[in-house]
């Protein structure tokens, strides 16, 4: 291997590694609050349903988040407004740890609400535009389950910490970020295809986001159905594992903790997959896949599938969302890459964030099995419809810009050799 070559692997390397350890922070700082609501509505006494609002919040608070840090990595560059956006929520997170008031505890989870939604989208389109186009699908699931690693850590943080010490030192753990924005400050090179497609100025940008408005309504869409997926077969299945199976605190955190060793798992394989199928013959197989394990996820007759049903599920849930890094940061252009799939996956997540409740009305009629079943079902099948009837660029080369003419104008004719090698390109795929 060359010197260059070398030194290309090492840096995409180091920007999937950061891209991942700041999302799985994020995430496990989101799912403290999951794990801890009962003990912090406690503290401040409070019922459950006025310390879910802090979830809520925080979800509300995401698309503020991706619009202003996805504004600043597509005129300023990736490196920067993420090394910021960590040191933000890192400061937010610590901060949280010493809330006096049930007040100053909801105004602190809007402010990480903002570093949530800041980071996903930033952190994706550096690693994405840095990673192999062979490899894209696989480093896209490994970096899309830092979301379920940081689960799995916030599970294992609480089964370890919480009996000892309170929820408070949960939150201090969250201070962890900031070193992370060191790493990326010295370790991780800025995004060679932001360089070349950059914009002078934020009217050049403004006009390219209006642009492309319909590959942006196109991703909201698809975004906002995968979120009823995954928040509709996460957020409330700790609940129901007290309410209809009974399961002590420890225990259930545990069963959380194995199910999302099934996410990680699912979210690399599928990726890999995708480099081989197409994202969505990927992401529709996973889900389909999905709706069959339905019966042994939320209808176990006995521990045993119940254990093997959380493991499934969450593996076909995060196998269809492992692709979507990639899936969506091919579909966007080179020039927005840094607002568009981030913006539009934080509007998704704002939009389903009302599936919780919809399972909580559902489940005063009947059980949460009966409810979470429904549901599941129901945005299964229609994600399903919504990315296989979507566009595909599986493998596109990100920031081939055609060269200039004499004067400075692109030539026609370049463009339109570029359009047909593009086609036959992805003709022979």
């Amino acid at each position: 291997m060359t010197t260059s070559a070398a030194r290309t692997t090492t840096d995409h390397r180091h920007a999937i590694a950061a891209s991942f350890l700041g999302w799985t922070l994020d995430a496990f700082d989101f799912f403290l609050v999951v794990t801890s609501l009962t003990a912090i509505g406690k503290e401040f006494g409070r019922p459950d349903k006025d310390i879910a609002i802090a979830l809520t919040l925080t979800l509300a608070f995401r698309p503020v988040g991706a619009f202003i840090f996805g504004l600043a990595a597509d005129r300023y560059g990736r490196r920067l407004p993420l090394m910021i956006d960590l040191i933000f929520y890192s400061v937010v997170e610590v901060a949280t740890g010493f809330a006096h008031s049930f007040a100053v505890f909801l105004v602190l989870r809007a402010l990480f609400g903002i570093g949530m939604g800041g980071e996903w989208g930033v952190g994706a389109s550096l690693a994405m535009e840095k990673a192999p186009e062979k490899r894209r699908g696989v480093l896209s699931g490994l970096l899309q389950e830092g979301y379920a690693c940081g689960f799995l850590l916030a599970a294992l943080a609480h089964w370890l910490v919480f009996p000892r010490w309170g929820w408070r030192p949960l939150f201090f753990i969250g201070g962890l970020p900031a070193l992370l924005a060191l790493y990326v400050r010295y370790g991780v090179k800025e995004s060679e295809v932001w360089q070349r497609t950059r914009h002078e100025s934020w009217g050049q940008l403004g006009r390219a986001i209006v642009s492309h408005w319909k590959t942006f309504a196109y991703l909201l869409a698809l975004m906002t159905m995968m979120n009823f997926i995954s928040h509709g077969t996460q957020d409330m299945y700790p609940t129901f594992l007290q309410r209809d199976w009974g399961f002590a605190t420890s225990r259930r955190d545990l069963l959380t903790a194995f199910s999302m060793v099934g996410a990680i798992t699912g979210g690399v394989i599928f990726g890999y997959i995708s480099d081989r199928i197409g994202r969505r013959r990927a992401i529709v197989t996973a889900l389909i896949l999905a709706v069959l394990a339905i019966p042994i996820w939320a209808h176990a007759p006995n521990v045993a599938i119940l254990v093997a049903g959380a493991f499934i599920m969450q593996f076909m849930v995060q196998g269809a969302w492992g692709v979507i890094p990639a899936h969506i940061n091919e579909l966007s252009p080179d020039s927005v890459r840094g607002f568009l799939p981030g913006f539009a996956y934080q509007c998704g997540v704002a939009i389903a964030s009302s599936v919780t409740y919809l399972e909580a009305v559902f489940a005063e009629h009947t059980t949460y099995a009966n409810s979470m079943a429904l549901t599941a079902a129901t945005v299964f099948i229609v994600g399903a419809i919504v990315a296989w009837f979507g566009r595909e660029r599986r493998g596109a080369v990100f920031g081939a810009v055609p060269a200039p003419a004499a004067g400075g104008q692109i030539e026609p004719g370049i463009v339109q050799g570029s359009l047909l090698e593009s086609r036959a390109s992805v003709r022979r795929r």
